[in-house]
């Protein structure tokens, strides 16, 4: 356990020192991308200075002719150093003026050690260019090395020129491979921020359809009870002078369904909160509060018929089904209460056949208030309950006069 404790702040120490040194060099990339020129000319100064410094007599110790006069090793050793400012931007034309200048000292016998800085263009052509511009550079580094093997060969021509192919190979080689690093992580930096992006955009969508969802909801559940309280409060107007027993009765039923749609607009809100506290979320309505919805549909002055044919399958139908089924009827029965009449009656029939749950709501009213074509909200809200589960749903007038309306949901769905 104590050694553990010891070493954990150690790890800790270097994750930090890590973050901190990962930071660093990522603000000095960024600055060298937004401002190539400073290093480019250290880079460059440092190496014309050690290459005069080469120039004042150190060459003579490898050249095969050191009778060679200063001005000339120096000319040599500035156009072996200075195209190296351009070897980022430009590596294939750095390449070549030092190539150029790699073949007159070669040729003359000087045998440079600037000439190995021929290295860093190659790499930023391996680095930025396609791989075909290698081909470029092998053309333009063969004939000094050739020309000096030729010219001035200590035993066999080969020493010379194979060990620095090996070495610009070498060096291309790393040159392709920091580039396939790079392109590696910046197709995990791209991929990283598509998926973020992605994320995003379901959390969106996800929201987007919770918000569809809740107004669905909010539409059923006032629409519904805002019709139920209308025609409580109608037939108690009408009942208080004959009958005030009844018109208490009314009064007694417009509370019960205000508290009710006042829970569950809370119960809708709730969701929507910012705080961490859970919203209180009470049970969905299923097939069983039928019963409830028909009563105080009846209580509004609705007279309504419930049929329910054959068997239900073997297993009970989906929550999600049984919601939608609720709220077609629901609603259905809401469009009745606002368009139908005074004197229209209703008939709800639910039937399990042929592979399918199938819903019926039809009433005897005149339906001439009613949207043209189904294109009501609550129309719609029901047709996208239907589509939810691959159901189907049709509303329209009948031949004989009312309205119809008919949801279709298969039992694969619907179970």
């Amino acid at each position: 356990m104590t050694t553990e404790t010891e070493e954990r702040p150690g790890g800790a120490t270097d994750t930090v020192l890590s973050r901190h040194v990962h930071r660093l060099l990522t603000r000095v990339r960024a600055f060298d991308a937004r401002h190539p020129w400073p290093w480019d000319t250290a880079v460059t100064s440092c190496w014309a200075v050690a290459s005069l410094v080469d120039a004042a007599g150190g060459w003579r110790n490898t050249a095969p002719d050191p009778t060679l006069p200063a001005w000339f090793v120096t000319a040599l050793g500035l156009a072996l150093t200075v195209p190296l400012y351009w070897r980022r931007r430009h590596p294939v034309a750095a390449l070549a003026a030092m190539a150029g200048a790699a073949l007159v000292s070669d040729a003359s016998g000087a045998f440079l050690q600037a000439s190995y800085l021929q290295l860093l263009p190659v790499f930023h052509i391996a680095l930025l260019r396609p791989p075909r511009a290698l081909l470029w550079a092998l053309a333009l580094l063969l004939p000094p090395l050739v020309t000096g093997a030729v010219r001035f060969a200590p035993g066999s021509w080969d020493q010379r020129v194979v060990p620095a192919l090996w070495a610009y190979a070498l060096v291309a080689l790393l040159g392709v491979t920091v580039r396939s690093r790079r392109d590696y992580t910046a197709g995990l930096v791209d991929r990283a921020r598509r998926l973020e992006t992605e994320r995003d955009q379901e959390v969106r969508l996800a929201a987007a359809a919770e918000r569809a969802r809740i107004a669905r909801e909010m539409h059923d559940i006032i629409g519904h009870n805002l019709s139920v309280i209308t025609g409580l409060a109608d037939g108690g107007r009408y009942a208080a002078a004959k009958n005030p027993e009844r018109a208490a009765q009314a009064l007694d039923a417009i509370g019960t369904t205000s508290r009710e749609a006042l829970a569950d607009l809370r119960r809708l809100l709730g969701i929507l909160r910012d705080d961490e506290q859970e919203a209180v979320r009470d049970p969905q309505p299923t097939l069983a509060d039928l019963d409830a919805l028909l009563t105080g549909v009846r209580e509004a002055g609705l007279p309504v018929l419930c049929d329910t044919r054959a068997e239900p399958p073997a297993r009970a139908l989906s929550p999600g089904v049984q919601l939608t089924v609720y709220r077609v009827v629901q609603e259905a029965l809401t469009n009745t209460l606002r368009h139908a009449g005074p004197e229209a009656r209703a008939t709800v029939l639910l039937a399990y056949a042929a592979g399918e749950v199938r819903v019926e709501v039809t009433d005897t009213g005149t339906g001439a208030a009613r949207a043209p074509g189904g294109r009501g909200q609550g129309l719609t809200g029901m047709r996208e309950r239907a589509a939810l589960y691959d159901g189907t749903l049709d509303c329209g007038p009948l031949p004989a006069g009312g309205w119809a309306v008919r949801l279709r949901i298969p039992l694969r769905t619907a179970l």
